[in-house]
């Protein structure tokens, strides 16, 4: 009785799970999306508690304890680091992959319980789990920046990747054909965890959103492994949601860059660019926020482009500030999305849901697009690369083919940046040496403070 009341609650967490995605897909059911994963994994927990086999709760409360003191502060990260928060849950989903996977590995063989597909599946698990772990750490620390956010590369690189790859394959299939030689797991573990960190080293800051979405697939499949090994259902149906949805993220992103997996993991995107920003001097026109303002008054159409320079300096609120200003003056404002600006999937959606940005406002790259030849202005906010015209025009570019926000095809540019600093891509901005291109130099939030200011003032002087 106490398995199918088990089984009834797993299978309505799985309805929970699959529930949740759709959700989360529209704005307007996404917080019911949100309370529907919370529901799933809630009645999953609860589901594995009631296990007949759990002969005490002491192992269990200790660590989920622990667990929740550090993940409680863990949740209260400001927007801008989430995407090196949610690198961070990778890390651990995959550490504890890897862990159930050893554990289990060393329980079996003691009680020589090891059947060819149990060895198989812990071999996966373990491999994925540890690399998704390690190469999850490399790419939180790139996106805080403790690491180089360049492609970090060395002679032979990609001959060594595979080299450590098939060694964890070639150790695996021993410890399949023998499970009993307990001397090799350790190695496997190893070669797993080494294989993770050289794996995201050589790649670079703007590849980040899909490699971001490639370790959320490789977590969702060693959960799935994890789930084969621990004949658990409910595992093996969430971990195959997760994973596939993040493929189907990570070829969304891939796409929008005009790139491909192999590219993207082993092109080390942004390497060959250093000084190039050097190579021709060419001196970029500037102006004020009064000027800004100006503009902006005087605009009907206004297409504003955040970036990651706006998530850096939290100007998300000026912005919606700027856009009350600039709306009940009746002008039209939209917000054009690129799919990769800033450093996770959506990163530019949910900052500016936060503002309380009306979402019909927010335009994607592919409808936007058509209409900036008839904006009066374009506001780039700390975006860069999305932006860069090169990638239409210059063969050349290592950006050559990427479909860009066109914002050098409105009447007026204005576009908010720290310095003339390359973006991820470390190349020169051509847009920002357009004849219609006008710079905002400063931190965003205080530059469209100022632009707000301006206009609610009247120092622009309409």
């Amino acid at each position: 009785m106490i398995d199918q009341l088990i089984q009834l609650v797993y299978l309505v967490a799985t309805a929970l799970f699959i529930f949740s995605l759709k959700w989360m897909s529209d704005p307007v059911t996404a917080r019911r999306g949100v309370f529907a994963g919370v529901g799933g994994m809630a009645l999953a927990i609860v589901g594995t508690l009631m296990h007949p086999l759990i002969i005490g709760y002491s192992w269990i409360v200790i660590p989920l304890v622990l667990g929740a003191l550090a993940g409680i502060p863990l949740s209260w990260v400001p927007l801008t680091a989430v995407p090196q928060r949610t690198a961070l849950s990778h890390a651990f989903g995959g550490l504890a992959a890897g862990l159930v996977g050893t554990a289990k590995y060393f329980l079996w063989a003691g009680h020589g319980e090891l059947t060819t597909f149990r060895m198989g599946a812990i071999i996966l698990e373990v491999i994925l789990g540890y690399l998704t772990c390690t190469g999850s750490l490399v790419a939180a620390g790139k996106l805080q920046e403790v690491i180089p956010t360049r492609p970090i590369m060395y002679r032979g690189q990609n001959v060594i990747n595979f080299t450590l790859l098939a060694l964890a394959i070639g150790v695996g299939g021993m410890l399949m054909i023998d499970p009993s030689r307990t001397f090799l797991f350790p190695a496997l573990i190893v070669l797993a965890l080494a294989f993770g960190v050289l794996l995201v080293l050589p790649i670079g800051g703007a590849d980040m959103p899909t490699v971001i979405s490639l370790l959320n697939s490789y977590a969702g499949l060693a959960a799935v492994a994890m789930g084969f090994v621990m004949e658990n259902k409910l595992l093996i149906t969430a971990g195959a949601l997760d994973g596939a949805s993040g493929l189907i993220l990570s070829i969304v992103m891939c796409k929008a860059m005009n790139r491909s997996f192999t590219n993207v993991l082993f092109g080390a995107f942004g390497q060959v660019q250093a000084g190039v920003a050097q190579v021709e001097q060419r001196t970029a026109k500037s102006a004020t926020a009064d000027d800004a303002a100006q503009l902006l008054e005087n605009a009907s159409s206004v297409v504003i482009i955040p970036g990651y320079g706006m998530a850096v300096s939290q100007a998300q609120h000026r912005v919606h500030d700027l856009y009350e200003e600039l709306t009940k003056r009746g002008v039209d404002v939209k917000f054009a999305i690129h799919p990769v600006a800033g450093r996770m999937p959506g990163h530019m959606n949910v900052l500016l849901a936060e503002a309380e940005i009306p979402y019909d406002r927010l335009v994607e790259m592919d409808d936007i697009n058509p209409e900036m030849p008839r904006a009066d202005v374009a506001l780039v906010i700390g975006a860069n690369d999305v932006v860069n015209p090169a990638a239409r025009r210059d063969k050349n570019s290592p950006i050559f083919g990427m479909p860009i926000i066109d914002a050098d095809k409105a009447k007026v540019c204005l576009a908010v940046k720290r310095s003339m600093n390359p973006g991820f891509a470390g190349i020169e901005n051509e847009l920002y040496f357009a004849d219609n291109t006008l710079m905002l130099f400063g931190d965003a939030k205080s530059v469209i403070g100022e632009v707000v200011k301006s206009l609610a003032g009247g120092g622009s002087g309409h």
